[in-house]
C-alpha cells in the first residue's frame, strides 16, 4: 500500500527569514493524522535567508539529520563541533542527554535550502555525538546509496535506531528497485524532480508511506530527481 503525502498538504511556518514546510506535526502545526511514521518523527523542508538562522537551542534524546539541497548551512554545538554542511553532505547529531546547537545560513548572499529530519532513538540517555560524511552525486546516481544505518556499515553515518537511510539521484527513465522484507516499512521523500513509485507519480516535496509491499520500484520522471528513502520496522 502506498499513501501519498502531498507537498501542498504539509504544514507551513513562515517568518521574515524562514519558510518551512512540515511533513509531520511540528511546532505550531498539529495534525493528529501526521504525528510521524514508524520511528520517523520530523521532516522539515527549510529555506533560510542569507546570514540568518536558528539561534542556540537545546535538544535531547533525538537523532537529528541535516541534508542540504542548496547553499551552505553552518552548524555549531555545545560539544565543540563546528562545520559547514553543503549538498552531498549528511550530518547526524545525536542529542542524547542534551545538546545545544545553532544553525545559520553560511552565505551572506544566497538562500540555504535543506531538510531537517528527526528520528526517535532506540535508546535514550546516550552521550551526545556528531557525525558528518560526504556522498558524491556519482555515488548516488542510478542507485539507492546507503547513507545512514544503525551499524554505520558501507561507510554510512551511524543512526541510533533500526533504520536504513538511502539517497538516490535518477535521470529520466532511470530505474532502481528495493526489496522490502516482512515487517518493514518505508517513508519516501522527494527532494527534487519527479519520480514514479510503483507507478504513482510524486513530485518535489511529496512523501509516501509504503507498507505491505514486497518490491519498491523508483523511476525518474524528470531530467534530475533526488529521492530519500527511510526503511524502518513496521
Amino acid at each position: 500500500m502506498i499513501t501519498i503525502r502531498s507537498s501542498q498538504e504539509r504544514g507551513v511556518a513562515k517568518i521574515d527569514w524562514l519558510f518551512s514546510r512540515h511533513t509531520f506535526s511540528f511546532g505550531n502545526y498539529h495534525d493528529p493524522n501526521f504525528m510521524g511514521f514508524s520511528d520517523l518523527r520530523v521532516i522539515n523542508e527549510d529555506q533560510v535567508q542569507p546570514a540568518k538562522g536558528f539561534g542556540t537551542h537545546r535538544h535531547s534524546n533525538m537523532e537529528i539529520i541535516s541534508y542540504v539541497l542548496e547553499g551552505a548551512l553552518q552548524h555549531k554545538d555545545s560539544i565543540g563541533t563546528g562545520s559547514i554542511i553543503r549538498p552531498s553532505d549528511v550530518q547526524r547529531m545525536s542529542a542524547g542527554t542534551g545538546i545545544s546547537h545553532s544553525e545559520f545560513n553560511a552565505s551572506a548572499t544566497d538562500f540555504v535550502h535543506f531538510l531537517q529530519i528527526w528520528i526517535l532513538p532506540s535508546i535514550t540517555g546516550i552521550a551526545p555525538s556528531y557525525e558528518q560524511k560526504t556522498f558524491s552525486p556519482e555515488e548516488k546516481q542510478g542507485k539507492l546509496l546507503l547513507v545512514g544505518s544503525a551499524d554505520g556499515r558501507e561507510g554510512s553515518i551511524t543512526i541510533h535506531q533500526d533504520v536504513n537511510f538511502y539517497a538516490s539521484l535518477l535521470s529520466e527513465a532511470e530505474t532502481v528497485s528495493h526489496t522490502l522484507e516482512a515487517n518493514r516499512v518505508v517513508w519516501l521523500q522527494v527532494a527534487s524532480g519527479q519520480v514514479l513509485v510503483n507507478d504513482y507519480l510524486l513530485s518535489a516535496g511529496d512523501g509516501a508511506a509504503i507498507t505491505e509491499e514486497s518490491l519498491i520500484t523508483l523511476e525518474g520522471n524528470s531530467s534530475s530527481t533526488e529521492v530519500l528513502m527511510f526503511e524502518m520496522a513496521a
